[in-house]
């Protein structure tokens, strides 16, 4: 009897599990891959319901366009430019002397376009290269909402700060001179 109820109870625990499996397998439109998203990346799914996909182009292998608030990943695609992924960023997405000024919106929509082209890139097998390079201006556009945020003195939580966003762009600036981590740091100390 002990053994049957065990049996019993194995296949309801893997029935219970299934409509999670399945749930978790609905993914939005812009991740196409096989490959099992990291868990932060999967939890930031929620927050880019908004981002619509364009299946007729493509931005990396397998990853449709996106748009996040008129905003089109392949009008801020760094892959277009001939700088570094980070001094792209730099002459992108940038805020005014006053960050306090800058368009929080729109860095937003910006940082989202470039969430849901990184998830669809991960989703991709043999795709690390392409990340390894995304996410410079990835960092550098939540860099910079991290600066706009402090000039307008919301309170962030350690990981939002501006000096945790800095590590994070100097340490992923894939192909970066010098001069541009200069600037970036130059950056986090106008505030």
């Amino acid at each position: 009897m002990l053994v049957n109820s065990f049996v019993i109870l194995s296949l309801v625990a893997t029935a219970l599990s299934a409509p999670l499996s399945l749930l978790r397998r609905a993914n939005p439109c812009f991740v196409t891959g096989s490959v099992a998203l990291p868990a932060e990346v999967a939890n930031s799914l929620q927050g880019l319901k908004a981002v619509t996909c364009n299946a007729k182009r493509q931005v990396a292998p397998g990853v449709p366009d996106v748009t996040s608030g008129g905003i089109a990943f392949s009008s801020i695609d760094f892959q277009k430019s001939s700088l570094s992924p980070l001094g792209f960023a730099l002459a992108t997405f940038k805020t005014p002397t006053d960050p306090a000024k800058a368009d929080l919106k729109t860095l937003q929509n910006q940082l989202n376009a470039y969430l849901a082209v990184e998830a669809g890139v991960r989703s991709q097998p043999n795709s690390s290269a392409l990340l390894a390079r995304l996410k410079g201006p990835k960092f550098f556009i939540q860099f910079q909402i991290a600066r706009v945020q402090t000039a307008k003195g919301v309170a962030l939580g350690v990981a939002d700060t501006v000096e945790h966003q800095l590590g994070k762009v100097t340490k992923n600036a894939v192909g970066a001179k010098a001069s541009e981590i200069a600037q970036v740091t130059a950056l986090s100390k106008q505030l």
